[in-house]
């Protein structure tokens, strides 16, 4: 299908803040079609890597591979790649198929009708009206995995995807991550919940202080 070659490529990778070195020779292949796990504490260097690989953020040295183009030298942000890091940034004024036009509209890449399909594979009503403002957490973190998932991506990098979400809420979005892996899709997924981890993941690392070592 893809050849050999890993979906994401990780090698010798370095990150320092001034004195700080968060990230220490970080290695790591993810092959498609799999879910990976990352479990550490905050601070602990989750997030860094993640920006790392979606070209938020450059990595001090070293190199990252995503679909085989270095991030930062042969793409600045790797293609096919749905993304929650952190927060997701909304118009709060606007609805929440609004917010999702706008994004679709930037990038041209879907249609109206598709960011409805993913608005309602999350659980959201694509008709209602009311502004993000008014959403609960929950609903803004449904919104983000919409997002994430609209453009139909080979890649998703997903920090905490579970954030302020009840059990049903857990249990739908996690039913979907395993479509989206039976489909073919890579996911690499950071989380405090030892469950999710286990349910989800084919393989599963710890970051403790800037180090990754394989768990399971």
């Amino acid at each position: 299908m893809h050849g050999k070659k890993p979906c994401v490529e990780i090698s010798h990778v370095t990150k320092r803040f001034g004195e700080d070195l968060v990230l220490k020779e970080v290695n790591l292949a993810l092959a498609w079609g799999r879910v990976y796990g990352i479990v550490g504490n905050n601070g602990s260097g989750k997030t860094v890597l993640m920006k790392c690989i979606c070209g938020f953020m450059p990595a001090t040295t070293g190199t990252i591979r995503v679909f085989g183009k270095q991030v930062g030298k042969d793409v600045d942000f790797p293609e096919s790649l749905g993304v929650i890091i952190e927060a997701p940034g909304f118009l709060t004024n606007l609805t929440g198929s609004r917010n999702l036009e706008i994004l679709a509209d930037m990038r041209r890449q879907i249609t109206k009708a598709d960011v409805r399909i993913a608005m309602r594979k999350v659980g959201l009503d694509p008709d209602m009206r009311k502004p993000v403002a008014k959403y609960s957490l929950g609903m803004r973190q449904r919104l983000g995995i919409a997002q994430a998932i609209m453009e139909d991506p080979q890649l998703l990098v997903l920090d905490e995807p579970f954030n302020g979400l009840d059990k049903n809420g857990v249990a739908e979005i996690r039913k979907i991550l395993l479509e989206l892996k039976a489909e073919g899709k890579t996911i690499l997924l950071a989380s405090h919940n030892e469950e999710d981890i286990r349910i989800l993941c084919d393989e599963v690392y710890e970051m403790d202080g800037g180090v990754m070592r394989r768990m399971r």
